[in-house]
């Protein structure tokens, strides 16, 4: 009998079962671990619990007689529950901790990652001897090293990058961008069976979630994620380029396609999603712009965060260049959104409360921001991206969170940290319509928390950010505040409440 291949949670796409250059025999039995402690371990959402189970019980339930399906305490548990001491293939895991497992376990044979474009060899080949990894030079590699979005050896619509086209604040008036809705599944059988698991692990067994678990809003099969890309690419990705960076309140998906978590259970590869793209274009139903926006997502940043997650090495967890070490306040560690007045945090934190999602600009410029403005220790802030989002990963928020979102590496990723007042939130949403605060005042009782946060960042860390050519404009801006004693007075108060 051929080797028992192991596959773990977010490995349930038929790429990681095919034989290939060392893949698994075509006959290989298959073994999968439903593994408590994973849960016990850290205080997930709970619709994220429920997306990662009900995706693995219905990748078994697919595979049939062919998968031995075990739940126990632990993976080395129900590995040796089924195999014993026989041989075991799996594909290169996703996380340190994971693949630190498989290489302590006898009889374990780890292959190459899949789910991915680029090969971990070719990315360190490509970063070798680079001063600096900027993630565009690696996007516009990539596109060359793959052929992707390329007329010949120029790029498509004659620019590699269209963020000019794809930056536009949200209209002014509609609520909604009007777009034909997302793909949403229908819960099956086996989402009542996880469901009930889940109430009864809370009941008797001590594990604890924090977050609501509606009904199921995002593909837990193959099925359901070819659905959710065809229904993307045929009727949102025209109109996803120029408002991919806006945010309206009553329209929290807006264009954006709702596939990372298919894309990082495994469900969907990269690389059909990245074709059904560019097929998109090149059929001409879909503007350049938009396809090249969302290929840079999923091509560009995806894969560039995937191979900085393990070039970066183990320390990078622990890199805190700006020294912050507040812990994280109970109002966001709860996704108490009612505890909110200032609209924008308190919309935003109810998206993450009842679904574990919201699109990338919420998550950068208004819950990481927030973060950054007062000071929170960014790895507590990477644990509650990880556990409070459908697709977070250990490999997507270390470098999104340590790198990009709290510049807590002090710059190997980004060449500025990422935050600002409350007139790019004013410019780019609707969210300060309404308000209790106003994005200019940055004192009184109406001082918008972003405001003030924003000129005490720069204030505390004034010196770093005089002598950075992309921030040293901000710097300038606070030496000429005339109120700039009243202002960090404002802040400090508003810091011990939420905002």
């Amino acid at each position: 009998m051929a080797d028992w291949h192991w596959l773990f949670g977010d490995q349930l796409g038929p790429h990681f079962l095919a034989p290939g250059e060392r893949g698994p025999a075509p006959d290989a039995p298959v073994v999968m671990v439903e593994a408590r402690s994973v849960l016990r371990r850290r205080r997930f959402h709970r619709a994220k619990a429920h997306l990662v189970l009900s995706a693995m019980r219905h990748r078994a339930a697919e595979l049939g007689d062919r998968v031995r399906y075990v739940r126990a305490e632990t993976y080395a548990e129900g590995l040796r529950e089924v195999v014993g001491e026989a041989p075991v293939t799996v594909h290169h895991p996703t996380s340190r901790a994971a693949h630190g497992l498989v290489d302590s376990m006898p009889g374990v044979r780890v292959l190459p990652a899949r789910g991915f474009l680029v090969p971990q060899p070719a990315f360190r080949s490509w970063a070798g001897g680079r001063e600096r990894l900027r993630h565009e030079d690696f996007y516009r590699w990539t596109r060359r090293e793959l052929g992707l979005l390329m007329d010949g050896d120029e790029p498509a619509g004659g620019r590699w990058n269209h963020d000019r086209d794809n930056r536009e604040p949200p209209p002014k008036g509609p609520r909604t961008l009007g777009v034909p809705a997302p793909y949403r599944p229908r819960e099956s059988d086996i989402d009542e069976e996880v469901r009930a698991d889940l109430d009864r692990w809370e009941r008797d067994d001590g594990i604890r979630f924090v977050g609501r678990d509606g009904p199921r809003a995002f593909p837990a099969s193959r099925r359901e994620a070819l659905a959710a890309l065809r229904r993307f690419v045929e009727h949102r990705l025209a109109g996803f380029g120029p408002y991919e960076d806006a945010v309206l309140a009553g329209d929290p998906v807006m264009s954006h396609s709702l596939l990372s978590s298919s894309l990082n259970l495994g469900l969907l590869d990269p690389a059909e999603v990245v074709a059904a793209a560019e097929d998109a274009w090149r059929a001409g139903r879909v503007p350049v712009h938009s396809a090249e926006g969302f290929v840079r997502q999923v091509a560009g940043w995806r894969e560039y965060v995937w191979h900085t997650y393990w070039y970066f090495g183990e320390d990078y967890r622990h890199r805190n260049a700006l020294r912050h070490r507040a812990p994280l306040p109970d109002w966001f560690l709860e996704l108490d959104a009612d505890a909110v007045a200032a609209r924008c945090l308190s919309t935003v934190l109810a998206q993450v409360r009842d679904t574990g999602w919201t699109h990338h600009i919420p998550r950068l410029m208004l819950l990481g921001s927030h973060a950054l403005q007062r000071g929170w220790d960014p790895r507590a802030v990477t644990d509650w991206f990880h556990r409070c989002f459908v697709d977070g990963y250990d490999w997507v928020m270390l470098p999104n969170v340590i790198g990009m979102s709290q510049y807590a590496d002090g710059g190997l990723m980004t060449t500025k940290p990422y935050t600002s007042a409350g007139a790019y939130i004013h410019r780019m949403s609707d969210l300060c319509d309404g308000c209790a605060y106003r994005p200019a005042d940055r004192t009184g009782d109406r001082a918008c928390p972003f405001t003030t946060g924003y000129w005490s960042f720069v204030h505390r860390h004034r010196s770093r950010l005089a002598a950075n050519p992309r921030t040293a404009r901000a710097v300038q801006g606070l030496d000429r505040l005339g109120d700039l004693d009243d202002v960090l007075r404002t802040c400090r108060e508003q810091g011990g409440t939420p905002p």
